[in-house]
């Protein structure tokens, strides 16, 4: 009687693993979804090829214009320092915690020039968004805002209590200054 050879069996079994892991995997993979970070309402590899320009657009709208931006009573100027810190270090040491409420928020954006202290008109473009995803996007142009001698002003609903950005740019005629805020709703 001859003995017989195992091995082969043994090398399927393992190959026929291997390919059911590599579907296993690829099927996972495809179930998750992929939230896209667009950073200043840009994507990420516009940002990232162009980010010293857009810093140079805000020197360039800071030499000309003072923004106020006005979120539920705290003003904020025309400010990016956050994109360089993870949400944890906003958690524990920001000056910018708290700034959204659940429920109903509060958004007014003024910008004046520097020479005559006048109200200038701009172009708004912002996103609210969530960090980790983007379901709950808000998208607040120049149509969703009341304007009254060139104040700006809308009211939004946030319904999460969650870690939240806020990005985007303002335009004038001659220049755009950028923002970018983390913060998160109480």
């Amino acid at each position: 009687m001859k003995k017989r050879n195992y091995w082969p069996l043994f090398f399927i079994g393992i190959f026929g693993f291997t390919l059911y892991m590599i579907v296993w995997t690829i099927s996972k993979a495809v179930q998750v979804p992929v939230v896209e970070d667009r950073s200043f309402i840009y994507k990420y590899q516009y940002v990232d090829e162009n980010y010293n320009d857009i810093m140079n657009a805000n020197i360039n709208f800071l030499e000309k214009y003072t923004l106020e931006l006005d979120l539920n009573g705290k003003v904020f100027p025309l400010i990016t320092e956050d994109i360089k810190y993870g949400q944890r270090v906003i958690e524990k040491y920001s000056n910018h915690k708290d700034n959204l409420k659940l429920g109903q928020n509060s958004l007014k954006v003024i910008v004046f020039d520097k020479l005559t202290k006048e109200k200038v008109p701009l172009d708004i473009d912002l996103l609210i968004t969530k960090n980790m995803s983007n379901d709950s996007d808000l998208n607040l142009r120049n149509e969703n805002f009341t304007n009254i001698e060139n104040l700006y002003s809308t009211n939004f609903n946030i319904k999460d209590e969650t870690n939240w950005i806020i990005t985007g740019s303002f335009k004038t005629k001659d220049a755009t200054g950028f923002i970018f805020i983390k913060t998160n709703a109480k």
